[in-house]
This record gives structure tokens, C-alpha cells and sequence, in this order.
């Protein structure tokens, strides 16, 4: 090589590392942002979602808990390219908003005034056009007609309301629709008549267990020691008195706290005033046995149902041993007259056999 080639190679080595010196590192640039988060939605240990232009990662399993407001979700860091993305446009099919009902951030609701508002922040039902700071105007283009009941549960809200009018505020609508994700086939099987039998009938019960959905906890403090089954390997690591009847359902005693959460993929051996704090969770276990327990009975409420078994047999399969052949007939007749109060609601007939 000759030495003007030697010394020009030797000038451009040099410019180089001038040039790496002197030019600024180009930033990485922000991870893309995953599906956003739903409120309805369950996510479980490792699935991801974007939330305030942020991913997040979920520890385990969790339903309608905001990301970076509950401890089950990790910060994956910052995102670009969504994050808060609204629902399919086209669609106007929210429910109207009402004064006193908690929402989410995310949540859209038709107002009075016929403008739609999604939730900025989680709130308990404050006036989307007063408490600006909790609601942003939402364009909803092609309709705006009430849609059918929420989630396609054949009990709309205005009549689970005039099912439950003394109802506590815990069990909500809301929750009660999220928790049909748990378990598809309730109340959505056989014909429409089917669907609300069935409906009417897990309510009419959970109105007996509940007193008209009143009572969130058994009321018998003096019981809840006796609910621990110490021959049971896993014990009773909440306490030995933490496993009381609880929910829509009352469900008690450690196994069936194990049994439920291990079906819903929740831990709630370790966990139970999940069962008397998150009404979705509340309302999962009332499916939970339902869709899934025979209990003193020889098949499901479910299959009662839904096979033309009638409502005596839901009886039987929740607390047949103590209430069915005549032990209590009251108590079976209380049942009996919600649900034919609740199918007469529901506009269908009660059916044979609602006795046990």
C-alpha cells in the first residue's frame, strides 16, 4: 500500500473515533404496548397487559384490579403505541350510567343527557358531567340504543334489582356478570325458557342463603371455629375460625375454600375475606357450586336444571340433608316462593317438581 493510501486510511480511523466520540447514542426506543387492560378481563400469573402507557405483568390471578393500584401487578416499564385503546368504534352498545354504582377506569356509560363518558379514574358513581376530573366524553357512533342485559345474562339489571330491592351494596349487578366468564355454560344452556329457569332458580336460592342478598357472612359468630377440617393435609392456614360461611352461597369450611379457589384459580384457603370483599370473587363461588357440587344431592343445580329435574333437586344438592323428605319444609317452601316470585319476574313459567 502506498504511504498517501497508509496515511488517508489512517485520517479515517481517526474521523471515526472522533465521530464516536462526539455523536450522542440514539435512545432505545419504548417496548410496544400489549393488549390493554380490561377490567372485565381475568388475567393470571405472567399475562400482560398496557395500562397508562405502562406494560404490566400479572403475579397471579386477578380480576378488575387496576394495574399499579393493587400489588399484583409488576411494572414492565414504560410503552408506545396504545395503552388505553377504547372499544371497537361502531359499537354504542353501554349501559346507562347510574348515580351511586362504582366504575372502573376504562368503563363507558350513556348518560341521561344521551352522551357517552368513559371513566378517567375508578369512582363511585359520581355525575359524569359535574366531577369532570373522574369522567372524559367518549364519541360513540352507530346507535346508542340501550344494549340487551349486560354481558347477555338473561336477568337484566332492572330485574335483579326488583328481585334483591333490600339488597347490600356489596353484591352488585357488575360483579354478579363478571363472574359468569368462570363458568359459560350457566344460565345460557337449553332454550330461553331453560336459561331464565335456571337464572331464577340460583337466585331464589342464593335469596334463601342470604336473606335477600342482606348478609354478606354467616351471622352465627359461634360456628366459625367448627368450619376448620384438621384431617385435611393442608390444614386451615388462614385460622382455624376463618372459614365461615361467606357470599352468595355461604360458602364454608376449608375444603370447599380450597376446592373453589383451586376451580377459579384463586387462592382462597389462604384468602378467604376475598369471599367477603371482591363481589365478583363472592359471586364465583355461588357459581363455582352450582355449576360443580352435588352437595347432599345427587347431581349439580346445574343439571337440575337444565335437565328437567326441576327446582326441588337444587334444593337437594345445597342443603337437602337438613331441609328435604320433610325435615324443614318451611325453609323449602321459602325457597320455592322466591323462585316462583323471581320466574315470574323473568316472565316464564316455574316448571314441575319444585319441591323436595
Amino acid at each position: 500500500m502506498s504511504r498517501l493510501r497508509i496515511m488517508a486510511s489512517l485520517a479515517a480511523v481517526a474521523i471515526a473515533g472522533a465521530l464516536a466520540v462526539v455523536l450522542p447514542v440514539a435512545p432505545a426506543s419504548a417496548a410496544a404496548c400489549a393488549t390493554p387492560w380490561s377490567s372485565s378481563a381475568v388475567y393470571t400469573g405472567g399475562m400482560t397487559a398496557s395500562y397508562n402507557a405502562h406494560n404490566w405483568s400479572a403475579k397471579w390471578w386477578t380480576q378488575n384490579e387496576v394495574p399499579g393500584n393493587a400489588d399484583v401487578w409488576a411494572d414492565q416499564g414504560t410503552c408506545s403505541g396504545g395503552g388505553s385503546t377504547p372499544p371497537p368504534s361502531g359499537s354504542c352498545s353501554y349501559p346507562n350510567w347510574v348515580a351511586g354504582r362504582t366504575y372502573v377506569t376504562g368503563d363507558i356509560v350513556k348518560y341521561t343527557n344521551g352522551q357517552y363518558y368513559r371513566a378517567s379514574h375508578d369512582n363511585p358513581g359520581y355525575d359524569p358531567t359535574i366531577s369532570t376530573w373522574y369522567w372524559d366524553p367518549y364519541t360513540c357512533s352507530g346507535g346508542g340504543s340501550t344494549p340487551p342485559p349486560t354481558g347477555g345474562f338473561v336477568v337484566s339489571e332492572a330485574q335483579f334489582n326488583q328481585m334483591f330491592p333490600s339488597r347490600n351494596s356489596f353484591y352488585t349487578y357488575s360483579g354478579l356478570v363478571a363472574a359468569l366468564s368462570a363458568y359459560p355454560a350457566f344460565a345460557t344452556t337449553g332454550s330461553d325458557t331453560v336459561k331464565k329457569q335456571e337464572a331464577a332458580a340460583f337466585l331464589a336460592n342464593v335469596n334463601h342463603e342470604t336473606g335477600g342478598l342482606v348478609y354478606i357472612v354467616e351471622q352465627n359468630t359461634a360456628n366459625y371455629p367448627h368450619y376448620c377440617d384438621t384431617s385435611q393435609p393442608y390444614g386451615c392456614p388462614a385460622g382455624q375460625a376463618a372459614y365461615y360461611g361467606r357470599g352468595p352461597i355461604q360458602l364454608s369450611w376449608n375444603f370447599n375454600y380450597k376446592a373453589a379457589g383451586d376451580a377459579l384459580g384463586i387462592n382462597l384457603l389462604n384468602n378467604p375475606n376475598l369471599v367477603q370483599t371482591d363481589a365478583s370473587v363472592a359471586w364465583k363461588t355461588g357459581i363455582w357450586y352450582w355449576m360443580s357440587q352435588n352437595g347432599p344431592g345427587t347431581m349439580t343445580a346445574h343439571n337440575a336444571m337444565v335437565n328437567g329435574y326441576g327446582f326441588g333437586q337444587t334444593i337437594r344438592s345445597i342443603n337437602g340433608s337438613l331441609e328435604c323428605d320433610g325435615r324443614n319444609p318451611a325453609q323449602v317452601q321459602s325457597r320455592v316462593s322466591a323462585y316462583q316470585r323471581f320466574t315470574q319476574i323473568l316472565g316464564v313459567s316455574p316448571g314441575n317438581n319444585l319441591s323436595c
